[in-house]
């Protein structure tokens, strides 16, 4: 399984890594994982390259990517080139009518990608008051949800609760479950 994770500083891709990563351990799976940073520490761009399985490189090429996980709908659609034809994309939306461009519906549909969308900073302000810190664990139940990462819930669930600090642990639970039930197919 190939992995492309992208969003912005700040948004917990590389603990989402290490969740994935705590999974394929767990399986006695082989894991490589790869980071670009850019300018992170101001809000930039960040991509995780993450592979599981019996893989030499860590760095995903472009076209060969199963699943593209985005936590910000921008940097989806700008790295929408690591999807194979027929991957899929579990994209936090913040603008509903960005999915209703009909270039991109077209590109979309001719590469065959599923696209799975869920509105992370809208649940998150209903039911988290705002704290949009836990928006990179509501993808991964949106990406459980979704089927196409191969992990399950019940896997991810454990990875979450074992890596994530005492302080924020239940919170982390909570929204795992809000993004599993917001996508679940």
């Amino acid at each position: 399984m190939q992995y492309v994770i992208v969003g912005l500083g700040g948004q917990g891709i590389l603990f989402s890594s290490k969740v994935l990563g705590q999974v394929a351990l767990a399986r006695d799976e082989k894991v490589l994982g790869s980071e670009v940073h850019g300018m992170a520490q101001r809000g930039g761009s960040v991509i995780s390259h993450f592979k599981i399985g019996p893989y030499n490189s860590p760095l995903v090429r472009a076209g060969e990517a199963d699943v593209l996980v985005a936590f910000e709908q921008g940097e989806g659609f700008r790295n929408l080139h690591f999807l194979r034809d027929g991957g899929t994309l579990v994209v936090n939306i913040h603008q509903k009518e960005a999915l209703e461009n009909e270039n991109l519906k077209a590109y979309l549909a001719s590469r065959k990608i599923k696209v799975h969308a869920i509105e992370g900073y809208e649940i998150l302000k209903k039911t988290m008051g705002g704290r949009f810190l836990f928006l990179n664990v509501l993808i991964l139940g949106a990406l459980c949800a979704s089927g196409a990462g191969g992990v399950t819930f019940d896997e991810v669930k454990e990875a979450v609760a074992s890596l994530s600090p005492e302080r924020f642990r239940a919170d982390n639970l909570k929204v795992l479950a809000l993004g599993h039930e917001a996508i679940k197919v």
